[in-house]
This record gives C-alpha cells, sequence and structure tokens, in this order.
C-alpha cells in the first residue's frame, strides 16, 4: 500500500526530439563559422534532427534570389520546430523575411560590434540589419554580456550562452611530445596568436609589439601567428606545445580560441575584450592587461621565464559542448513554450 500523498508510480515525461535548420553564412567547405558547425554536431548527438543551410552570398543580389529558392525549398521539405540562424546582419535578415517559422538568433560579435576590418557604411547597415531581426526572434543567443547589452530592444529574450567546446579534441597532452611532433625545441619560449580573417581587428601591430618588448626581457620568442584556417586537431596540438596564447583584439564576442586554449591548459595573456576576462576569472596562470606593449610585453616575459601549464581544463568544463547543447535545447523549447 503506497503512502499518503506519494504517487504509486511515477511518468517521466519525454519529449519528442526537435527538428532544427541552422543556416550559417559561408561555403559549407574549409574551417569558417567552425564554432557555429560544432554545435550543430553537439545538437545532434543530443537527439535533435538536425539539417544546415549554408548562405553563400549576403551581398550579390542575383545570388540572394537564388539562395532564396533554395532556402525555401529546405524549408519545405525538412519542416523545421525551429529555425537557428548562427549570425546577425543580413544572414539573419533574410531568414526573418522568408519565413514564419519560429527564429531563434545567435549574435556572434561583428554582427552587433562595430568591425573597422569593413567599409564603416556597409557594417554600420549589417548592424541594424541585425538589431531588427531582435524584433522577430523568438529567442536570441549572445555569446557574451556585453553583446546582449548592445541590442536596442527585446534584451528578456535573450539568453547569454557563449559557444562550447569539444574537449574531445582539445584536452592536455604532453607538451614535449607535441614539440617533437612540430619539430619545436623543447627549450623554445612559444608564443601563439591568432590573427584571423582580420588581422587589424585581432590588432597585430600590437601583438607584434608586445612580442618585441617581451624579447627584450627573456630573450628570443618563436611567434606563430594563425590565419583562421586551422584545422582543430592541428590547434589542440599547437595549443599544448606552446608557452602562452596573447590576444590583442579591438572587438570580440567570445573567441572560441581563447576557450580552446584554456581547455589545453595553455596560459593566456589577453586585453580585456569580449567575455575573455570572465573565462579567465579563475585560470592560473593567465593575466588580463592593458592596450599597452610594455604591459603586454611585461606579462608575456613573466608567464614565459615560468613556463607552466594552467588549470583551465578543469575550469572549462562549463562550457562543454555537451553542456552548451543542453542550454540550446531549452532555449528552443522555451521558445516554443514546449515544456
Amino acid at each position: 500500500m503506497g503512502q499518503i500523498g506519494v504517487p504509486l508510480h511515477r511518468e517521466e515525461i519525454v519529449l519528442d526530439p526537435l527538428r532544427i535548420l541552422s543556416v550559417i553564412p559561408g561555403d559549407p567547405h574549409g574551417t569558417s563559422m567552425i564554432f557555429a558547425r560544432n554545435q550543430v554536431d553537439s545538437l545532434a548527438k543530443a537527439g535533435m534532427i538536425c539539417r544546415t543551410f549554408f548562405l553563400r552570398s549576403r551581398t550579390a543580389p542575383f545570388q540572394l534570389l537564388v539562395e532564396a529558392q533554395e532556402f525555401r525549398r529546405k524549408m519545405v521539405e525538412f519542416r523545421p520546430d525551429v529555425l537557428h540562424v548562427h549570425y546577425g546582419s543580413m544572414t539573419a535578415l533574410f531568414c526573418a523575411l522568408l519565413t514564419t517559422c519560429p527564429l531563434v538568433v545567435s549574435y556572434q560579435g561583428s554582427d552587433l560590434n562595430p568591425c573597422p576590418s569593413i567599409n564603416a557604411a556597409r557594417s554600420f547597415v549589417g548592424r541594424v540589419f541585425s538589431q531588427l531581426v531582435a524584433i522577430r526572434a523568438k529567442r536570441i543567443i549572445c555569446v557574451s554580456q556585453g553583446l546582449r547589452d548592445r541590442l536596442w530592444w527585446n534584451r528578456s529574450r535573450a539568453a547569454v550562452i557563449p559557444s562550447g567546446v569539444d574537449l574531445g579534441v582539445f584536452h592536455p597532452m604532453p607538451k614535449n611530445e607535441m614539440r617533437s611532433e612540430l619539430r619545436w625545441g623543447e627549450r623554445e619560449m612559444i608564443v601563439i596568436f591568432s590573427a584571423g580573417a582580420e588581422p587589424r581587428v585581432k590588432r597585430l601591430d600590437l601583438a607584434q609589439l608586445a612580442v618585441k618588448k617581451a624579447e627584450t626581457l627573456c630573450g628570443g620568442i618563436r611567434f606563430v601567428v594563425l590565419d583562421g584556417r586551422t584545422e582543430q586537431r592541428m590547434l589542440a596540438i599547437l595549443f599544448n606545445a606552446a608557452d602562452c596564447f596573447l590576444m590583442t583584439s579591438d572587438w570580440e564576442g567570445s573567441p572560441n580560441i581563447v576557450k580552446e586554449a584554456i581547455a589545453c591548459n595553455l596560459p593566456i595573456v589577453s586585453v580585456d575584450v569580449g567575455d575573455v576576462k570572465e573565462r579567465l576569472a579563475h585560470v592560473r596562470p593567465s593575466r588580463i592587461v592593458g592596450r599597452d606593449p610594455a604591459e603586454l610585453g611585461m606579462a608575456l616575459a613573466d608567464l614565459l621565464r615560468k613556463p607552466g601549464r594552467s588549470n583551465g581544463h578543469e575550469i572549462i568544463q562549463e562550457l562543454s559542448s555537451e553542456r552548451v547543447a543542453e542550454r540550446v535545447v531549452a532555449l528552443y523549447r522555451e521558445a516554443l513554450g514546449n515544456w
């Protein structure tokens, strides 16, 4: 006989998998927007039914008309529950105008931040498009609090969810073995910097001055500059072989490359940009310093004179791809009122 007030059988609520169409700007090949592609993969592993549409052109009118036809065909064939667009600007506006499907928008950085590496008028128009689409979106994902603060309206619909890190790829590995694989000397001092496709925004000039300053304090440094096209597993090898990662960007959202370096226990020297200060709050050793080459150089030299690894892999667990996918799925169901 059951106790009073306690049900004899507890039923578990099993929710049906959602059908998610993700829209990502750019070509389906290569490594651009890799964090968005990885999120789609992690959502599929979490049980969602996922498809991806790559918007190759955002500026050529004729090509946009062709892409619009392909997009409508994809919508009809797949019948998604949620349309998740992984960037603002023209990509998000394209989706907002072509369908009434529940829309989730992820703002990544330069879709709301100024972007001095492109034409000022084009950057401004893109940011206006991003703001307009926020009106239409059922839910909004901002990868940092700073981006959420930039929204003109509907902040109540916006959740701060940084992109996740694939801890199956980015994890600590033996430093000397990785250096041997790269043919780097065991005693070399090595700093990694990511210039990506926009060296002006990433401030390669400031990074170079900082490294020169550090060399006057601790000796020669191998300065490795990445162009944004490095394959993920090679990135993990580089991070495990290096002594420090340097970040000097003018603008960022939530730079995944910093989180990936953290996951490999690579110490970091960075300016206060995007959510990097928050990410490094409990990572030791690492430094947040001002945008001054001398200050950056001294911080680099301090870390390089006492080479070691950080506690980053332990700290970054909350941003594993799996945990972030759980948060994104919850946001989808909230957008649909499906709990």
